[in-house]
């Protein structure tokens, strides 16, 4: 019975660290100029440079590999990059887990530039502190979204960035 609470005690403690789809966490739009000044490895080992970003609009999907909400977003979000392909850039930083683990699951999400960040070097740039977080990007490097969005929510909003 103890391991069965212990088990159960754990699970939920796990699964609060991920944003849930009911209770969005209010997001932070700030306008703030993003930072360009990071670099990641993709998962082919291809080193990436945040300043391939400038220029255009870009998503970049804070996401690890064992998050639910993560999982049953994956879909959406590989569906707007292979959408909006040469457009609007959609980065996902995989991250919370080992290098293995991350590839394995990005490898299932296509269209999408994955990088690969079991340190949280990237997630600490864009001070992200926790899974699903997306932050959003215009083409002149404001930041216009950060935080959790629903699929509907993001597809609007990159629908607005891809019009210009």
């Amino acid at each position: 019975m103890r391991r069965a609470i212990a088990a159960a005690a754990l699970l939920v403690v796990a699964l609060t660290g991920c944003a849930a789809t009911t209770a969005a966490p209010e997001p932070v739009t700030t306008g703030e100029v993003v930072d360009y000044g990071f670099e990641g490895v993709t998962l082919d080992g291809a080193a990436f440079d945040g300043a391939e970003l400038q220029g255009a609009p870009a998503v970049l999907w804070f996401w690890a590999p064992w998050c639910p909400t993560c999982r049953a977003q994956s879909g959406n979000v590989s569906a707007l990059a292979e959408q909006y392909a040469g457009e609007v850039a959609v980065v996902g930083v995989g991250g919370l887990d080992d290098g293995p683990a991350i590839t394995e699951y990005a490898n299932g999400v296509p269209h999408v530039t994955h990088l690969l960040d079991p340190e949280g070097e990237v997630w600490r740039h864009f001070e992200v502190a926790r899974q699903s977080t997306y932050t959003v990007l215009d083409a002149d490097g404001a930041i216009v979204f950060e935080g959790y969005l629903a699929d509907d929510a993001l597809n609007e909003l990159v629908a607005g960035l891809a019009e210009g």
